[in-house]
């Protein structure tokens, strides 16, 4: 029997009996020629923090884990404390706006300047099961704005993952740009063009839809059934004024 040729410590991460074991006491040999007994919880997910008392010297396969980054733990010390508080407000932050509906990201989080009134379509489209939603403001006062904060909230929250615009032909580079600019989201364009790109680059039996998950159409193509098909599943805003 060939005995371990070293003494783990406590803290340190060892492979006994095949599997990985975090040490947490060290009993030394009361004399001369006696076993070392270790107390250790095992680290494995199949079973995690499992305890064992073993007689080091008498184990076959135990062995120290030399392992580069485990040592690196603790080497730069605690984080100055407001660093760290800073850390955890955003954490708790992040998921609490995630599931409260009372409390939005998307403002946050757009270049825009926001007025109260606009911000009343996201509240209520947050307080929805599934959002359905008509914005009907007159000419101006910024419909597209409040379209976008409701689409950038939805992405953040992850409700959905596919977005088509629709929007008339002359008001499709406004989409486009605006969404961009005050909201970091970049749409592709469908149109005859991008259609016969995709046929050229990918096969003429190509889904268009398939290519992207944003994308701004205009009301024509819309209804001609060669660009249509979008899954019932998928989610849709229409624009300007509806969303």
């Amino acid at each position: 029997m060939n005995a371990p040729s070293r003494l783990p410590e406590p803290g340190q991460l060892v492979h006994l009996r095949q599997r990985r074991w975090l040490v947490e006491a060290v009993d030394q040999a009361p004399r001369l020629g006696q076993a070392t007994l270790v107390h250790a919880a095992c680290v494995d997910d199949d079973a995690q923090g499992e305890p064992v008392s073993v007689l080091w010297e008498h184990e076959l396969d135990a062995r120290v884990i030399e392992d580069a980054g485990w040592r690196r733990v603790g080497e730069q010390h605690f984080d100055d404390p407001e660093l760290f508080a800073a850390y955890a407000r955003t954490v708790r932050w992040g998921c609490v706006t995630a599931t409260d509906p009372g409390l939005f990201q998307a403002p946050f989080r757009a270049g825009i300047r926001l007025d109260a009134y606009q911000l009343e379509p996201l509240r209520k489209a947050l307080l929805l099961p599934r959002v359905n939603l008509l914005i009907a403001d007159d000419v101006g006062l910024g419909k597209t704005i409040e379209a976008g904060l409701i689409l950038r909230e939805l992405l953040l929250r992850r409700r959905t993952d596919f977005v088509v615009v629709a929007a008339p032909p002359s008001m499709l580079g406004q989409w486009s740009e605006e969404l961009e600019t005050r909201f970091g989201l970049r749409f592709t364009i469908i149109d005859r063009a991008f259609v016969g790109a995709m046929r050229r680059e990918r096969g003429f039996s190509v889904n268009p839809w398939l290519t992207a998950s944003r994308f701004l159409i205009s009301h024509r193509l819309l209804v001609d059934p060669s660009y249509s098909g979008v899954s019932s599943t998928r989610c849709a805003i229409s624009g300007p004024a509806r969303c």
